[in-house]
């Protein structure tokens, strides 16, 4: 066998579609068996805008003349199936002249894998965003339920340490009659103002540099002082409950349901921690806060109420009431103040 009938049989056998045309007519002079299944056997006088009319001469001669290869895709449909082939055109020279050599790769399933790749990267994309949503929301749920720094910790270690707060201040309000309002049937409203309250008084909180803690029912409890130290704790819960009360009494000049509180306020040790494991929650415990929840109990509707302790804290920026001793459940016979509701640094009277 000649050298010629091998190299004609080994360009008939490989997968890749190989046509040999001439110069600078562009006749077919030779086409094997793959090439021609993708674009039918060339008809004598074929050229190759015949076989590829929608490539551009024009820019296959600027290429070739500029000593380049010349490469595009197009698109042939030999049975049922749409193929994308990659055609490279380029220029050879022989004893008798110059050839141009076009090469032809079917890049079909390349193209699927990186449509199924791209396919793939937008969903990831998708599902990334939606997963950084929802840590949004996750984070934003544990910063209702606990302060920022025990949420870092929380965050970084997976578990909270308890930790003892040897001297903060803590104010404790129970709203008057909400119990008897629910059992009078109007439930949804009920639940709608009470949100509206507890929203109002969320931003109160943090204006005086309080955390709210936690709110059971009709309870508001926050606490001044912790996880980050703050030496006006006494003063800041303080400012709290008097603008609670203030609040409410604005509240109901315009409003059908006349809302009233009692409020307590207290200073001393507390312990704060997560407590619970599925559905778990920070809290606080500790002697500040009985002493606040006895303090709140001690109160009359729209007043606020602090032991003997917080006096000198108190006494420069609040008008102060001496209101006697009295038999504190569980704590005994203490002496108790009342804090005025009135805002602005006033005189002390005791």
């Amino acid at each position: 066998m000649s050298l010629e009938a091998i190299n004609e049989q080994l360009l008939r056998a490989i997968g890749v579609g190989i046509a040999l045309l001439s110069e600078p007519d562009h006749d077919v002079l030779f086409a094997n068996e793959k090439f021609s299944a993708w674009f039918g056997a060339p008809t004598s006088g074929a050229r190759l805008r015949d076989i590829f009319p929608d490539l551009d001469n024009t820019e296959i001669r600027a290429a070739l003349d500029d000593g380049r290869h010349f490469s595009a895709e197009v698109k042939v449909k030999p049975k049922r199936r749409t193929l994308v082939i990659a055609v490279d055109i380029s220029r050879a020279h022989t004893d008798d002249g110059s050839i141009l050599v076009v090469e032809c790769q079917n890049i079909t399933r390349m193209h699927e894998l990186e449509a199924m790749i791209d396919s793939y990267a937008a969903m990831v994309e998708r599902n990334t965003r939606e997963i950084e949503r929802e840590k949004e929301r996750v984070e934003r749920l544990l910063l209702n339920i606990m302060p920022k720094q025990v949420y870092e910790e929380y965050r970084t270690f997976g578990v909270v340490a308890p930790q003892l707060f040897p001297e903060v201040s803590v104010v404790m309000l129970d709203l008057v009659g909400f119990t008897e309002e629910v059992a009078k049937g109007e439930t949804t409203a009920i639940i709608g103002e009470l949100n509206e309250i507890f929203t109002a008084f969320d931003r109160i909180a943090e204006q005086f540099g309080c955390e709210r803690i936690k709110t059971i029912g009709d309870a508001y409890l926050a606490v001044a002082g912790m996880p980050e130290p703050n030496p006006d704790h006494a003063r800041s819960v303080a400012n709290c409950a008097v603008r609670f009360v203030r609040y409410l009494e604005r509240r109901s000049e315009g409003a059908g349901r006349k809302w009233r509180c009692r409020v307590g306020i207290a200073t001393g040790p507390v312990v704060g921690s997560v407590v619970g494991v599925q559905k778990y929650v920070y809290d606080i415990f500790g002697p500040a806060v009985n002493l606040a929840a006895r303090m709140q109990e001690a109160a009359e509707p729209m007043t606020v109420v602090a032991d003997e302790y917080m006096r000198r804290d108190l006494a420069e920026d609040f008008t102060l009431t001496d209101l006697g001793p009295r038999d504190i459940r569980g704590l005994g016979e203490m002496r108790l103040i009342g804090v005025s509701t009135a805002l602005g640094r006033e005189r002390t009277r005791l």
